[in-house]
């Protein structure tokens, strides 16, 4: 099992690329952590279907199952992490979505 834990920001109006990237490697410095993380993925969308509603940045964290998922959310740099992204989310909290599902691993197939 794997579960995927996805993040979508709004971030505050005017706040540029530059000063988000270094929220990014913020969350890429958390790897080696937290016992069962994953791959991490980060960034712009790029979405030609372009309905993200506000939402342009998010990241994907995979993790090995539901209890490293709970490993990482009680993690200091991740707290600390979250604490900036609620400081630079439109409206703090409400400008972030956050959705945690389990994916198939290639052995148990679709």
């Amino acid at each position: 099992m794997t579960v995927r834990h996805i993040v979508l920001v709004k971030f505050k109006p005017g706040l540029s690329d530059e000063e988000i990237a270094p929220l990014w490697e913020e969350l890429r410095a958390i790897e080696g952590k937290v016992d069962g993380l994953g791959a991490i993925c980060a960034g712009r969308s790029e979405s030609p279907e372009k309905i993200e509603r506000g939402y342009m940045h998010g990241f994907t964290v995979d993790f090995r199952d539901w209890e490293a998922l709970a490993a990482y959310q009680e993690h200091p740099d991740h707290r600390a992490l979250g604490a900036k992204l609620v400081a630079n989310a439109q409206g703090g909290i409400d400008g972030i979505l956050v959705f945690d599902f389990e994916i198939a691993t290639p052995s148990q197939g679709a």
